[in-house]
């Protein structure tokens, strides 16, 4: 017997993974995902862990050659859209993106921005970014579409003088900021381990 749960998280993908792995630890695997929905089966508690990564910079062959990486180490994993989007024929431009995944659409990464990673939990925390390069890549990635949308609305409030797109652009900074100081404390880490 399956249970369905209907969450919506966005960009939040900490709040996601810690409620996936929440729902690991009280008996529940997650089997499947559409935009809205997450359906689990009932399984041994604290079985799985979960990780999300978010992927929507990637072209859609990157895309598919990341996740058969990551399905030959023994993952599970399943594409998680972060928008809502109910139309037809989407396209997306993605300027922070990789070249090949700049334009995004209904057949490549459009709606299929986060993978949910699964594993067994075998007692060590689940990370898929271990080094220290590797985690500053990564909140580099997240930083920049929000970087980008900082721009933009800064952007429109010059040229429309408008004070909502001023507080638009005050509130996209805020992740961009987090970002910039997990990358710093990761950046001062690094330098601490050398010694």
């Amino acid at each position: 017997m399956s249970i369905k749960q209907y969450r919506f998280y966005g960009g939040l993908l900490t709040a996601q993974e810690n409620w996936l792995n929440k729902m690991g630890d009280n008996g529940y695997r997650l089997i499947r995902v559409e935009k809205l929905l997450y359906e689990f089966e009932k399984c041994e508690s604290e079985k799985f862990q979960y990780c999300i990564e978010f992927i929507g910079q990637k072209s859609k062959a990157d895309a598919q050659e990341y996740r058969a990486f990551l399905e030959d180490m023994g993952y599970h994993v399943f594409y998680k859209n972060i928008n809502l989007n109910y139309s037809i024929g989407k396209v997306k431009w993605r300027p922070w993106a990789e070249p090949g995944g700049q334009i995004a659409t209904n057949s490549t990464t459009f709606n299929r921005e986060l993978l949910i990673v699964e594993k067994l939990n075998d007692g060590k925390p689940f990370e898929l970014h271990t080094s220290f390069e590797d985690k500053i890549q990564y909140y580099n990635t997240l930083k920049k579409p929000w970087f980008t949308l900082t721009a933009l609305f800064v952007l429109m409030a010059i040229l429309a003088k408008s004070v909502p797109m001023v507080i638009c652009a005050l509130v996209s900074l805020i992740p961009v900021i987090i970002y910039q100081l997990q990358i710093n404390n990761l950046k001062n880490e690094a330098k601490t381990k050398e010694w």
